[in-house]
């Protein structure tokens, strides 16, 4: 697509509400999105969310779909008629996380008539029938191709008195055609895909999460906008693999196109009020030039780029699947470097991979120091059944991986901690972020992320007259300390200006979006269509 279509797309992408009905394990028909569950109305509920960011955002979808089916949010540290797990089956330790959770609610349901559990997420996608095996006293089953499901399935569950479990193997629809409650009111997550085409060997995702999927472009820059309309700053694009966009439109009449990602950013740059733009995570073997070019060219486009490293030893890559070597990813961040010379280059990182030997392993503390990452994500290898890894020759003992996983944490350390200090006397401009944690109330700073993704805690001397300062607002300051995690911003505020995002975060109204887009490009089963809502007009995306 021209960059002039792909501007054009972004007034073109339809907001809608659709409907969808199709057999469920009982052999009714559960309707995949319904806006009034029947018997919910004023039902507290809350949901508690594990795992990566694509969850967190499911997670708001199903406060959406909740809301909409008339329950209310619980408030912090009340009793909910409804509690929702949306799990993550990455880790070791999610199985029992989830199940001691569970069992310290079995009581607690067993004493509250009516109230209901729910579980979701990729570990329900893995575990199906066991979860209801493991702990009886659950309600609803239901899995990461359905959570549009779920309304539905809990009346059903009170109706029947019996516990309902529905798992599909396969997306039907984007969680984008569903309604969406932000927790935000001034950053926000917008899925550009779904689902992982890789194969990497020690993760589960793509089995529970299906094949890629993209979002027709249109639909993606209409969240976007709509987002931007309730005076949200700041947009973070989500997807397995970001810079795999394109190749994999779900629209049968949208044309595959590999630099279909740069081009998104540079139309988010064409957005009025969207300040900052975030992407997380692209895939190193398939991170091109373009993407560099949208990057540094967009101004609105931050300057830091998550790239996954895993492996700094080229032979632990091959097994882990990963279609890029040490060579290659040290040369992307070169030329990210050479655009972007202040970007913060952030990495995940594994220790302990299967027949990983210490040559390997210092080969990868080799490319940490080259690669002098702001900051990492490190993980200690934990084999997660139905993964090939898992079934590995070789596995390293776990004395061996704790003792090299302390070296690594030890050297990026040192890395963070240098890094930040070359900041200490810069300007920053930070969105301040809402932290009422114990350290702000000790030290009486704020808490706010500067362009570049860093974490800073300022000061704000308070004079007679000053605007008071709200999470959603933008302020510059100067750095003046640095510890290996955040930077100190200690002598005060050198602007600050109010916006739409403040106004929004003090009166407590959090953004809410209607269901984008039309689905997988297939067409409605069953039940005629709501009367779409539309942004931008009512046309198809370019």
């Amino acid at each position: 697509m021209s960059s002039d279509r792909f501007a054009q797309a972004r007034t073109l992408g339809c907001v809608s509400i659709e409907l969808s009905d199709r057999p469920d394990v009982n052999g009714g028909r559960v309707p995949e999105y319904q806006v009034d569950a029947p018997g919910a109305g004023g039902r507290s509920y809350q949901v508690r969310t594990y795992g990566c960011q694509m969850n967190v955002h499911d997670s708001e979808r199903i406060a959406g779909l909740l809301e909409d089916a008339g329950y209310v949010r619980a408030d912090d540290g009340d009793d909910a008629d409804l509690v929702v797990f949306n799990t993550c089956a990455i880790r070791e330790n999610a199985d029992n996380k989830l199940y001691g959770n569970l069992s310290h609610l079995a009581p607690v349901k067993s004493d509250r008539p009516g109230m209901q559990i729910a579980v979701g997420g990729c570990l329900a996608q893995k575990d199906k029938d066991s979860v209801l095996r493991k702990a009886p006293w659950v309600d609803v089953v239901f899995g990461t191709h359905n959570i549009g499901s779920l309304p539905t399935l809990l009346e059903r569950a009170r109706h029947n008195e019996s516990a309902q479990v529905e798992i599909l193997e396969s997306l039907e629809r984007f969680p984008s055609t569903l309604p969406a409650k932000r927790d935000s009111a001034y950053s926000g997550w917008v899925s550009v895909s779904v689902g992982c085409n890789n194969t990497c060997t020690f993760c589960i995702v793509p089995s529970l999460r299906g094949k890629e999927v993209d979002r027709r472009p249109g639909d993606v820059l209409a969240e976007v906008s709509a987002l931007v309309e309730q005076g949200v700053l700041e947009v973070t694009l989500l997807g397995q693999n970001v810079n795999a966009y394109g190749m994999s439109f779900a629209d049968p009449d949208q044309p595959r196109n590999r630099g279909a990602f740069a081009e998104l950013l540079r139309a988010c740059g064409e957005i009025d009020g969207l300040e900052r733009v975030r992407f997380t995570s692209p895939h190193p073997a398939e991170f091109t030039d373009d993407v560099i070019d949208a990057m540094a060219e967009t101004p609105n486009v931050c300057p830091q780029l998550h790239m996954p490293l895993q492996s700094g030893s080229d032979r632990i890559l091959k097994s882990m699947r990963r279609s890029y070597r040490q060579r290659k990813f040290l040369g992307i961040l070169e030329k990210v470097r050479a655009a972007m010379p202040h970007a913060a280059i952030t990495t995940d990182i594994i220790v302990g991979f299967p027949g990983e030997t210490e040559e390997d392993f210092q080969q990868t503390l080799d490319v940490v120091a080259a690669a002098r990452f702001s900051s990492a994500f490190t993980f200690q290898y934990s084999p997660r059944p139905g993964t090939p890894a898992a079934t590995m020759a070789d596995q390293v003992p776990p004395e061996v991986v704790g003792e090299r996983y302390r070296r690594l944490i030890e050297l990026q350390e040192k890395i963070c901690l240098e890094e930040n200090q070359r900041l200490l006397g810069t300007e920053v401009e930070l969105l301040v972020v809402a932290d009422e944690g114990r350290k702000s109330a000790d030290t009486g700073r704020r808490t706010g992320r500067a362009r570049d993704g860093r974490l800073v805690h300022f000061a704000h001397h308070e004079q007679a007259g000053d605007e008071a300062i709200r999470p959603g607002d933008i302020v510059t300051t100067r750095v003046t300390g640095a510890a290996p995690h955040h930077l100190i911003a200690d002598a005060g505020v050198d602007g600050h200006r109010r916006t739409r995002a403040g106004d929004a975060h003090a009166e407590a109204r959090m953004p809410t979006t209607p269901p984008v887009g039309v689905g997988l490009g297939m067409p409605t089963i069953g039940v005629a269509p709501v009367e779409p809502v539309t942004v931008g007009c009512s046309g198809g995306c370019g």
